[in-house]
């Protein structure tokens, strides 16, 4: 066989070989940083009730829509006036990749250009808010009542996940929203595969200092950690 012939192959059976080290390591990585726990020990009574909610792939953080602290339809319902609507209670925040937002409201959508982007750090990112009347718990939905400063600290931190026009204002996706309760805006940050909605998520509960994981790409590794 010709000597070049040898040597491509060669590099790329070095190059496939190299590709699988790093997806086992990333798949390792996956399964055993999650359940290295951080906030252990948080404050276990609070004023402020919050809730954590997966829909089995997807994590949002659940808050009041009004307390003394904070009145997030100052920020948010100016955009989206049927949800100006005083029995909402709770609003839930989630950030992801705008792609996967917009352009996949099923599966069945998803296409590979979307996932590409969103696992190289080649999109754009996108904060969804949706309002609620009450909520209620589950196997995938868990109630947590902070302390007033924990609260604030969750508060900075999703306040700190929008961008802002020179108003100051939460900047719209304009009619893009999936019904009449929800919206989407820009967003910071850039989602991958090492930077995903629970690792978001996640690290909100450690904003707040409530019990989380150490890092995450997927919800199980927050519910673990609310398993028992």
């Amino acid at each position: 066989m010709n000597r070049h012939l040898l040597k491509t192959l060669g590099y790329i059976r070095r190059l496939l070989l190299g590709i699988l080290i790093l997806i086992g390591a990333y798949l390792l990585a996956c399964a055993l940083i999650p359940l290295i726990p951080v906030n252990t020990s948080p404050v276990k009574s609070g004023d402020v009730t919050v809730y954590i909610n997966s829909n089995g792939v997807h994590t949002d953080i659940f808050v009041p829509v009004k307390n003394e602290i904070k009145d997030w339809s100052r920020d948010l319902l100016y955009t989206h006036t049927r949800s100006k609507d005083s029995i909402m209670n709770f609003v839930a925040f989630g950030w992801g990749d705008k792609g996967f937002y917009l352009d996949t409201p099923e599966w069945s959508d998803l296409k590979a250009s979307t996932a590409a982007k969103a696992a190289f750090y080649l999109g754009t990112s996108a904060m969804h808010t949706r309002f609620y009347k009450e909520v209620k718990e589950d196997d995938e939905c868990v109630k947590l009542t902070i302390s007033n400063d924990d609260y604030k600290s969750l508060v900075k931190y999703i306040q700190e996940s929008f961008q802002y026009d020179d108003g100051k204002k939460v900047l719209w996706i304009a009619d893009r929203s999936y019904g009449d309760y929800d919206a989407f805006y820009e967003a910071n940050r850039t989602y991958s595969l090492f930077y995903t909605c629970n690792t978001w998520a996640n690290n909100a509960l450690k904003a707040a200092n409530q019990r989380a994981c150490l890092w995450t790409p997927h919800d199980k590794g927050i519910f673990y950690h609310y398993s028992n």
